[in-house]
């Protein structure tokens, strides 16, 4: 049974709890859907019979700028408390903003660093400062050995590998691949807010994400590869607002200008289609 807990108190006296294997953690702002399922069956794996699996559902206001949409991000508990039930979790822990900040906004906030100010922190200044606070703080209630986070939101992910890894934190943070639906469209909370007519446009994201996947499976250079995924974004033209296009190293996310370069690399794309921002992002290696 899927204990909900509001508080540090409650989420503390559900360490006990017998358990003797891995402590893993899922972190949400809540209107889950099968993407997060994905985290939780991961992060459930990973733990085992004998490990707790905690998922956290908090709406943070740091990573919330002017004009966003703070709220009217979707607020979807007992919806989300059944989804990580049968995902497999054992403890939802939903803190309202006053548990988690106490004395109001914090004054000593994580910075995001130069990995943090182009692509989506360019677009959103501010954005990557409160989610690594507010990341930190939840990896210090929760105590995990092992953290799960999507791929989709890759220059997140790869902010948070190295927030853990510059600032000694002691847990594991693994990746979980994207979930998409059958037509490719990523899963995300905002694909609600998307009418029929502007989901079909969405798709031009992912299309434009795995026709650059395909220009490499031929063989093609990183060049090669953005302009197979730009080809098809300027075919959607303007029934898309197109925020950015980038081939990004993520050990740094930067710009890939070499064509000499090797390794793994991050094809991701940002866009508004109607209201809606969205983001999406395939792995491609050199």
């Amino acid at each position: 049974m899927t204990v909900l807990v509001h508080t540090k108190r409650e989420l503390e006296a559900q360490r006990g709890g017998g358990a003797t294997g891995p402590r893993a953690v899922v972190m949400t702002m809540g209107a889950l859907h099968e993407g997060h399922a994905a985290l939780i069956r991961a992060a459930r794996e990973r733990a085992g019979a004998e490990g707790t699996v905690v998922v956290t559902v908090f709406v943070n206001p740091l990573q919330f700028g002017a004009g966003e949409d703070l709220d009217r991000y979707p607020r979807t508990l007992d919806a989300d408390l059944m989804l990580a039930s049968e995902a497999g979790a054992d403890v939802v822990f939903a803190p309202g903003v006053d548990e988690v900040y106490p004395g109001g906004e914090p004054q000593v906030r994580l910075s995001a660093g130069p990995m943090g100010r182009g692509y989506e922190g360019a677009s959103r200044p501010g954005h990557f400062d409160g989610m690594l606070t507010v990341v930190a703080k939840l990896l210090h209630l929760t105590s995990p050995d092992v953290a799960f986070f999507g791929e989709k939101d890759g220059q997140q992910l790869a902010l948070i590998r190295r927030m853990v890894a510059d600032l000694n934190f002691p847990v594991e943070i693994a990746g979980v691949p994207t979930v998409r639906e059958a037509d490719g469209l990523a899963l995300s909370s905002r694909n609600r807010f998307l009418t029929a007519e502007e989901r079909e446009r969405a798709l031009a994201l992912s299309r434009a994400l795995f026709a650059g996947r395909d220009a490499r499976a031929a063989g093609a250079a990183p060049s090669a590869v953005k302009k197979a995924a730009s080809a098809v974004l300027e075919g959607a033209g303007s029934t898309i607002a197109l925020d950015y296009l980038g081939l990004i190293d993520p050990s740094d996310f930067t710009e890939i200008d070499r064509e000499d370069f090797t390794g793994e690399a991050v094809l991701a794309v940002a866009a508004k289609v109607g209201a809606t921002r969205l983001i999406d992002n395939v792995r491609v290696r050199f």
